[in-house]
């Protein structure tokens, strides 16, 4: 066996599978299955109850506006204090309230405006625990693993959806969506206990005697002045607001044409998921089992923004065995281009603003969801949805080619950040 020259070093692969890496992935895996059955659950909830799709509409609206403000609110006050507070208090916070929600509906009659309120409180929960994942997440994967380290992350939640969606399907036939709510509670809290096993690493930041509305400002500042330094994140940012809103806004048409046009059931369209899960865990797998070289990670992920977005642009024009495959495909790419994206863009961003950074990334993609799905819905009035999807998908690509190639230079220097 060939053997380096004495004196030379040979590097060594960082070990990923750490005591921390490990508990903070469990409690991912706890708190992920019991969300998906849990959100299974309340999909059908309110339909149930009020026959209303404008009833169900409105409860999702409201669920998505604390995404937009909380994050930018809290993340300051989060970048000076230890985030796994957040994170810990953040799961037992939401998992008492589903367990409070379940069980009020074992004995209590449905109220829907008791449910909005309860809605809007959990969300806000959510945005803060979600914040809190994000900016601690890179501090338990070690240094130069960070490409596996979210290809787990992302291999782990398709593989649960996978799982726990049809199972959580015959668990609300079987126990009700009381009982759901009071496991998926169970669940965030036991996630929880886990999550405070782990040792997460977090640099001192500086601390004020009396945390103020100015500091508060000026926080938001800093993080302001920061990303104005920073086009490439301004660019990434840019695209993944405007595809995340527009995937958002062509749900509501795709379920549409798999209602109203012959030949095509809701079942049909319930397989794209499979497919598309499908495909994100395999996608996930490679990222996992190969280690992309940093300067090939630009040039890779623009060429999956291209083909992604073509790929909706001729969804619907297809036949369905195609669509199948049309969609196993994006998820496969969609996977590959979300861990390469997430992995450099975290450790991209420094540290002690990282909770701020992200706020804003979220609340972007939150805004542009919410304009972008009405302005679809209403597109799909006086259009054919396949033109619709067309639309959408050459939208993307023209905002791939003015946003993010335009601003080449400095996203290549984001997705070279990581090892």
């Amino acid at each position: 066996m060939h053997k380096p020259p004495a004196g030379i070093q040979t590097p060594k692969k960082p070990k990923l599978w750490t005591r921390d890496f490990a508990l903070v992935t469990v409690a991912t895996a706890i708190g992920c299955a019991g969300g998906i059955a849990g959100e299974f659950a309340l999909s059908f909830l309110v339909f149930d109850e009020t026959g209303s799709t404008l009833a169900s509409a409105l409860v999702v609206a409201i669920q998505l506006v604390p995404h937009v403000f909380v994050p930018l609110v809290i993340s300051p006050v989060m970048d000076r204090l230890p985030r796994k507070a957040f994170l810990v208090l953040g799961d037992i916070a939401c998992g008492l309230a589903y367990m409070a929600l379940g069980l009020w509906l074992l004995w209590n009659s449905f109220s829907y405006v008791g449910y909005l309120v309860i809605s809007l409180a959990i969300a806000c929960l959510q945005s803060i625990d979600g914040l809190a994942w994000t900016s601690i997440y890179p501090e338990v994967i070690p240094e130069g693993a960070e490409q596996q380290g979210y290809a787990v992350s992302s291999m782990l939640f398709t593989t649960l959806t996978v799982i726990m969606a049809p199972f959580a399907a015959v668990l609300l036939d079987v126990v009700g969506v009381p009982m759901l709510l009071v496991a998926q509670g169970v669940a965030a809290v036991a996630a929880a206990l886990i999550e405070n096993l782990a040792n997460v690493r977090e640099h001192p930041r500086e601390q004020v005697d009396a945390y103020t509305f100015a500091t508060w400002a000026s926080d938001i500042r800093e993080s302001l002045s920061y990303l104005r330094d920073e086009g490439g994140l301004r660019a990434l940012f840019t695209y993944m607001a405007v595809s995340n809103g527009m995937y958002t806004g062509y749900t509501p048409v795709l379920i549409a044409f798999f209602r109203t046009t012959q030949g095509f059931s809701v079942a049909m369209y319930a397989l794209f998921s499979v497919a598309d899960c499908m495909g994100r865990t395999l996608g996930s797998a490679v990222q996992y089992r190969v280690k992309v070289p940093k300067e090939r990670r630009f040039g890779l992920t623009f060429l999956v923004y291209q083909v992604y977005d073509l790929m909706d642009a001729c969804l619907l024009w297809i036949a369905y065995p195609l669509m199948l495959a049309n969609r196993a495909l994006c998820g496969f790419l969609g996977g590959n281009s979300y861990i390469m994206r997430e992995a450099a863009m975290q450790r991209y961003i420094p540290e002690q603003m990282r909770s701020r950074v992200n706020a804003f990334s979220d609340a972007a993609v939150m805004a542009a969801s919410s304009t972008l799905a009405m302005a679809v819905g209403a597109m799909g009035e006086v259009l054919d949805y396949r033109l619709c999807l067309t639309v959408c998908g050459l939208v993307s690509v023209a905002v791939s080619w003015l946003v993010v190639w335009r601003r080449r230079t400095d996203v290549r220097k984001v997705f070279e950040a990581a090892e």
